[in-house]
């Protein structure tokens, strides 16, 4: 297999698993907590310490290699990028459709419209978060497996997001699952796209670029994103055992790959 195969397919199998958040939130009448808390706070974990002890290193170097005296600034420059780039879609997304966002409550003729809103504004999300999967498992494999992962139980609660309000307002569990399952088919488009429009400009210098720009992504998604709504669900302790094993983990992988 191709390393832009491995990479589409590790982009794809990272993003479709909002279905699984979908089949949790159709299958159960109300989402396991502990579950959910303990694998947002996983994925934090592994999103940060890949970001700060793999891909950002690794970043540096490359771009020091091709330009001694102003890679490291540049490297450093572009994870700030990535981290107001991704806050900046963040933002963008209105609060009551925002899957990050907690609120009192919604009326249950509002959980449709919710749902829909929630599926586009993960799509929209999840773009980028398809780009740095794509371009880190292309650059790297053995970053792969882990980052597939995290990325993976990141997508999990969003497919509840998205699933639960449509199951509760329409009943029709097709429907919840077909919304949550689509909505993650953003992952796989923008990491290709992406990947398609950086290929012509794709040197050693430019891998380090973005690289630390996907840093600076993974690294708002884990503080601005996971971590509050880890504690969201009133599970602060499973959340931090969950942040902790996920960088445990991690870090294994990078020493055993």
């Amino acid at each position: 297999m191709s390393d832009f195969s491995f990479a589409l397919l590790i982009t794809t199998l990272a993003g479709l698993s909002t279905g699984i958040g979908g089949l949790i939130a159709i299958s159960t009448k109300k989402e396991n907590p502990n579950f959910l808390t303990f694998s947002l706070g996983f994925s934090a974990g592994v999103m940060i310490y890949v970001s700060f002890v793999e891909i950002l290193p690794s970043s540096s170097d490359i771009a020091t290699e091709a330009y001694p005296k102003l890679g490291e600034a540049l490297s450093t420059l572009l994870f700030f990028a990535g981290i107001l780039f991704i806050a900046f879609i963040d933002r963008m997304i209105p609060e009551e459709s925002n899957p990050h966002e907690f609120s009192d409550g919604v009326e249950d003729k509002k959980l449709m419209r919710v749902g829909v809103f929630t599926a586009i504004a993960i799509a929209i999300h999840n773009f980028p978060e398809g780009l740095a999967t794509f371009i880190a498992s292309y650059s790297d494999p053995k970053l792969a497996f882990p980052i597939a992962v995290a990325i993976a139980l990141h997508n999990i609660p969003e497919g509840v997001g998205v699933a639960a309000p449509i199951y509760r307002a329409t009943g029709d569990k097709k429907k919840a699952f077909l919304y949550s399952f689509t909505s993650g088919l953003a992952e796989p488009v923008g990491g290709l796209v992406g990947f398609l429009v950086l290929a012509p400009f794709l040197n050693e210098l430019v891998l380090a670029g973005v690289l630390s720009f996907v840093a600076g992504i993974m690294v708002y998604i884990s503080i601005d994103e996971l971590l509050p709504a880890a504690r969201a669900y009133g599970k602060h302790h499973v959340s931090i055992a969950g942040f902790i094993l996920g960088m445990f983990i991690m870090a294994v992988s990078l020493l055993v790959l």
